[in-house]
């Protein structure tokens, strides 16, 4: 790959406000998620149907545009994971596959989506992410582990029985695992990013979880739609005040 197409990037620089803002916007996808399919009592499929034409749209401008924008990137982010909470809810619940089959399931086409990337462009790292065909592989891979992210966290939660509070503490532990192994070991950063990238999404979910689900069942019982809109405004001011820059580089 040239220095040109290098430059090129579509995505941005992975820093700690890239997790920062990641993690909140994968808690929005859960309450946002929860708000149009509970809430608003349209129901997993409809939810999910409506959340697929908009991650659809927007990922189809998202690889239209020539360089990187923050406002767009994010944007396809939140709606990967809305489609992701939704579907993974259908999956689970109304399909009744359960959280261990939807995680298992999920898990395979995840690795699936990793492994074809792979396969075709000799790469999975995100600062190779330019042309179309990689971005496809890209966003398919990051809808897959938002779905994944969902069911996982839901099972850790609920069916393990660590409630919505422990299973936060579980995946920011292994979250804390993974940077003490980016600074401390050799490891392949690539295969540190996605490992984190996954880990994030259960961690939003169970979160999201905690803020709006009953008391009685272990969380906050806050307004769905007050904390979407909150964790919306503080992507946009993290996006406004903290500007970003493209994915630089080849990562080992």
């Amino acid at each position: 790959m040239s220095d040109s197409e290098l430059l090129e990037s579509k995505v941005p620089e992975v820093t700690l406000l890239f997790w920062i803002i990641k993690i909140a916007a994968t808690t929005l996808g859960e309450t946002g998620g929860d708000a149009v399919s509970m809430s608003m009592g349209l129901g997993y499929l409809l939810s999910t149907a409506i959340f697929a034409v908009i991650f659809l749209t927007v990922v189809a401008i998202q690889i239209k545009v020539t360089r990187f924008r923050p406002f767009l990137y994010w944007t396809t982010i939140v709606a990967t994971t809305t489609v992701g909470t939704t579907l993974a809810d259908f999956a689970d619940r109304s399909l009744g596959i359960g959280y261990a089959g939807g995680t298992s399931l999920l898990l395979v086409l995840l690795a699936g989506s990793l492994a074809a990337w792979y396969w075709s462009l000799g790469s999975i790292s995100i600062n190779t992410v330019s042309a179309p065909q990689a971005e496809t592989f890209y966003w398919v891979t990051i809808m897959f582990s938002q779905t994944l992210g969902t069911a996982l966290g839901d099972w850790t939660a609920d069916t393990a029985g660590f409630g919505y509070v422990g299973a936060a503490v579980i995946f920011s532990l292994l979250l804390a695992t993974v940077v003490a192994a980016f600074y401390l070991t050799n490891l392949s950063r690539t295969a540190l990013f996605w490992t984190a990238f996954i880990l994030t999404r259960p961690l939003g979910a169970v979160v999201g979880d905690f803020l709006d689900k009953p008391v009685a069942k272990g969380g906050l019982e806050l307004s769905r739609y007050s904390a979407s809109a909150a964790l919306v405004v503080f992507i946009l001011v993290c996006i406004v005040l903290f500007p970003q820059r493209a994915a630089r580089g080849a990562v080992h």
